[in-house]
């Protein structure tokens, strides 16, 4: 079966190419998925070309078999060290049908799942029964092969504010699939959002699906919208996309004057209501930056869904993943831009296409046709 693989040298070249591997065998609980949809996420595309400048990448091999290198500039090797001479798998969820299975799990062959197993990108992908989730009848490899990511993702944020105390929270890149997402869990569930997005085209994109509160950052009155907006929800944690530049501690302190406009007393150390910001992606790489016009009581930490899932313990997280299943063609619905084969992935267009990472552009890969 083939398997896309991306590889970064000791010369500081990251080469992507398609390996030739055996078709795994399950064993006792496990399952042999035929991987049939398996979509590309920011997450993968981080694995994938790692630290490499991919403007500079050029194409080799065949149309078949094809192969992509790119430089990896040397101020920027010492953090792929780990990486050096490891051919790694790579794709982190998809959907597809169970074709065998081990011992424990003979009663899923033939079912349509969705998978979070990494080495997705490949054919066939074996993986244990219980990190699947069978889909409902008549809904296709396809329509669950984004069912992990970011519908856990979304419900991990919602679920976060809940325990830490929060009633609302505020998300940024907020048009993109995963905003979507979240905007229709809060519409379900009552919850107070508050969405920044980057131009009209994206707060239109919202508009068209409800959401009641969206704030442009491209916008001349950005602050004054975003603490109108911050007023009206009492949103006190956000989840940031962005990572860099300016707009993590411009929603700190828009969150401070929102929660003063109705304090009852002056403190000089500011309110006394914790204001939270996660930051669980980096579209902006440059430094993240802070003008401190908050107070004392604020945080300001990175967010990821493995080690919330391992922090809830899998009963909690199991009840998300039957939500998710429940409402899987409604609440959670993916959509895609472009569908394209593993050799299609490795093609300097199509990767110029998914590098973007652009609201509405959302690449999915069928390993099988």
């Amino acid at each position: 079966m083939l398997q896309l693989r991306s590889l970064v040298t000791a010369e500081g070249t990251l080469e992507l190419s398609l390996a030739e591997v055996p078709v795994p065998t399950p064993g006792p609980g496990e399952i042999l998925v035929r991987v049939d949809a398996t979509p590309i996420n920011p997450s993968d595309i981080g694995l994938l070309f790692g630290a490499a400048d991919m403007a500079q990448a050029t194409a080799g091999g065949t149309a078949d078999n094809p192969t992509v290198s790119a430089p990896i500039p040397p101020a920027l090797m010492r953090a792929m060290a780990a990486r050096i001479g490891e051919s790694m798998p790579v794709g982190n969820e998809g959907g597809g049908v169970v074709t065998a299975a081990g011992e424990g799990a003979e009663h899923l062959v033939g079912k349509t799942v969705g998978v979070l197993g990494g080495a997705m990108y490949a054919q066939y992908r074996v993986v244990r029964a219980r990190d699947a989730i069978v889909l409902p009848e008549g809904v296709s490899a396809e329509a669950g092969a984004s069912c992990f990511v970011n519908p856990l993702t979304a419900l991990g944020m919602t679920e976060t504010m809940r325990r830490e105390g929060h009633t609302a929270l505020v998300h940024t890149a907020a048009a993109s699939n995963l905003g979507q997402m979240l905007n229709r869990i809060c519409l379900k569930d009552g919850i107070g959002l508050v969405n920044i997005v980057r131009n009209a085209d994206q707060a239109a994109i919202l508009s068209g699906i409800g959401a009641p509160h969206i704030v442009d950052s491209s916008l001349p009155s950005f602050m004054d919208d975003l603490v109108e907006a911050l007023v009206a929800t009492g949103a006190t944690i956000a989840f940031d996309a962005i990572g860099g530049g300016k707009l993590a501690g411009q929603i700190l302190t828009a969150m401070e004057i929102a929660i003063n406009k109705t304090a009852k007393e002056y403190s000089r150390y500011g309110s006394a209501v914790h204001k939270q910001v996660y930051i669980y992606g980096g579209l902006n790489t440059a430094p993240t930056e802070f003008g401190r016009g908050f107070g004392m009581m604020w945080g300001v930490g990175g967010w990821l869904l493995t080690p919330f899932l391992q922090k809830i313990g899998h009963g909690e997280a199991q009840k998300l993943r039957d939500r998710v299943a429940a409402e899987l063609t409604t609440t959670f619905a993916s959509h895609y831009s472009a569908r394209i084969t593993l050799a299609e992935a490795l093609s300097l267009d199509a990767i110029a296409g998914y590098n973007r990472r652009a609201t509405g552009e959302k690449y999915l890969i069928t390993p099988n046709g």
